[in-house]
């Protein structure tokens, strides 16, 4: 299989990139925003947009899929998501599209600020119940992997994270998120990637969800990750109890927990301090349930 090289972003390119295909934009100043995702070089446009080039092939598809989907879905919606202004071209030896959106305002939600907060929670909550229930038919390339595809990636990486955590324990979990029963309902839609990180807030409270590029259709647990990413027990409860979720799902959105955490851990916690902090989080969480 060919592996398609990373490209060489830098502002230069993004200027030329805007400048080129929508010259409209071509006075407003361009600033690189900082801290950006593992997925994208973001810029910042102006005062109300952002320009967002993706980093590797894996997230390539994502400027095309929110432009067709996120404005359907923000009506529906109790908190705020990106709105897709423009999806830019390959171009100048840049190989991929590329998205510019809306600047939405606020800070990245953390568990210092929010772990506590039965607001936050209930507030999730609601976010999720919507977005669940959009009725609008998902095509085919949006269904999502079951959880038993990761399986022998998440033994693997039980096996690679030696005594950090209690192996003993996340293979009971492992096993009994696989055994549970299945989601048996109409593929619903999910978010993907919902984590602490892909939440802003404004004034201290929830005001917008972003980085739509997991979104797809299929079992809904996969979202429950955020109860293990940022909400202490008390608060979990509360979520769980607003979101009315049943001892099956609950007990798949803590296998995806473990999987995506376990995941993220051994790709970045050995050179990334913050994610080591984060991963180690959602791990102990999802195993104490």
């Amino acid at each position: 299989m060919t592996v398609e090289p990373v490209p060489a972003i830098d502002l230069a390119l993004a200027r030329r990139l805007v400048d080129t295909q929508f010259p409209r934009w071509a006075e407003l100043p361009l600033l690189p925003y900082s801290p950006a995702g593992s997925d994208h070089v973001i810029y910042r446009l102006g005062g109300e947009l952002s320009v967002r080039l993706p980093r590797h092939a894996g997230a390539i598809k994502q400027a095309r899929k929110e432009a067709e989907w996120l404005a359907r879905l923000a009506p529906r919606l109790p908190l705020s998501i990106p709105v897709l202004v423009e999806v830019g071209e390959p171009d100048l030896g840049y190989p991929w599209p590329w998205a510019v959106s809306r600047w939405l305002d606020g800070e990245v939600a953390t568990v210092d600020a929010l772990s506590g907060s039965h607001e936050a929670a209930r507030a999730l909550a609601g976010f999720l119940t919507a977005l669940h229930r959009f009725d609008a038919e998902p095509p085919g390339d949006l269904s999502g992997e079951p959880l038993a595809e990761r399986d022998t990636a998440t033994r693997s990486a039980i096996a690679k994270v030696g005594d950090a955590f209690d192996a003993a324990a996340m293979t009971e979990l492992w096993d009994a998120a696989l055994a549970a029963p299945a989601w048996d309902r109409a593929p619903a839609w999910f978010h993907g990637d919902f984590h602490t990180g892909n939440l802003l807030t404004t004034g201290g409270r929830l005001s917008a969800v972003i980085d739509f590029g997991e979104l797809g259709a299929g079992d809904p647990a996969r979202d429950l990750i955020i109860a293990f990413t940022l909400m202490s027990a008390e608060t979990r409860a509360t979520f769980r109890a607003a979101l009315d979720v049943d001892d099956p799902t609950w007990t798949r959105g803590r296998g995806w927990a473990l999987a995506t955490g376990l995941n993220a851990h051994t790709c970045y916690a050995a050179v990334n301090p913050r994610v080591a902090a984060q991963t180690t989080r959602q791990i102990n969480h999802a195993l104490a349930g």
